[in-house]
């Protein structure tokens, strides 16, 4: 029975980029994988049709995370599908960017909604119908240390992820239930390459001593250890997955 659960992971945010590289990783790692998406349906399918043509079993569930009631029917379609989820990892997120006295009011409740209350949302839920063994993790940012200018409203909502995140391992005490996060830093996405210069992408690729930008499949393999065997000592941390940049 406690294999059968902890082979069960939802990932929010996972039809494109280091969703869908994590979505990917952990059907390769045996889990069966709830894919969640907001608008991208064919992007989510395509991410359950490449775990599938793998030899993974996958599906596609569709639920704005900032809103409570698709939250609730996310996790019922999820236990519908493969079971209750044991493996809970919010990837879903927005990134909009401006200086602190150009961020509009929509700006600020869209960033806030998606981001932190998407995360709140799927830990309620996740603590309550979890069972003892379970794994969360949240997706930060390493902006949250490099403190960049134009970052303000998008590093607070991950700098709160990360200590509510914090606060639920010790609410979990006595359930073995862990809860981290991992603060990719620059990493070769199509969000995060949009609107880039060459020169832009070179120079955020050389901030970090190892000198490249981040792979989704990086973030991906720090995932698969925290939720794996091996991670299970691990708990109310955040791993920086950034080369070294702060």
């Amino acid at each position: 029975m406690t294999e059968q659960i902890l082979k069960i992971a939802l990932v929010t945010g996972a039809s494109r980029g280091i969703g869908a590289a994590i979505a990917k990783r952990l059907a390769a790692d045996g889990f069966n994988v709830v894919v969640n998406y907001s608008g991208s349906e064919q992007a989510a399918v395509e991410v359950v049709s490449a775990i599938e043509a793998a030899g993974g079993r996958a599906v596609a569930a569709k639920a704005d995370v900032s809103d409570p009631q698709q939250v609730a029917r996310l996790f019922d379609e999820s236990e519908a599908a493969f079971g209750v989820p044991s493996v809970l990892v919010n990837s879903a997120g927005v990134m909009q960017l401006a200086p602190h006295a150009d961020s509009d009011d929509v700006l600020f409740d869209r960033t806030v909604a998606i981001n932190l209350k998407g995360s709140f949302l799927t830990m309620r839920e996740a603590s309550r119908r979890m069972a003892d063994g379970g794994r969360i993790v949240n997706l930060s940012s390493s902006v949250v240390g490099a403190k960049l200018p134009t970052y303000g409203v998008y590093s607070a909502t991950k700098a709160a992820i990360e200590v509510m995140g914090d606060v639920l391992s010790k609410e979990l005490r006595g359930r073995n239930i862990t809860v981290n996060s991992v603060a990719p830093g620059p990493t070769a996405t199509d969000l995060f390459l949009k609107g880039k210069t060459n020169e832009q992408v070179e120079t955020l690729a050389k901030g970090n001593p190892l000198e490249r930008l981040g792979r989704p499949e990086d973030i991906a393999s720090t995932v698969s250890f925290l939720v794996g065997p091996e991670g299970g000592w691990i708990n109310g941390q955040t791993l920086r997955a950034n080369g070294g940049m702060v």
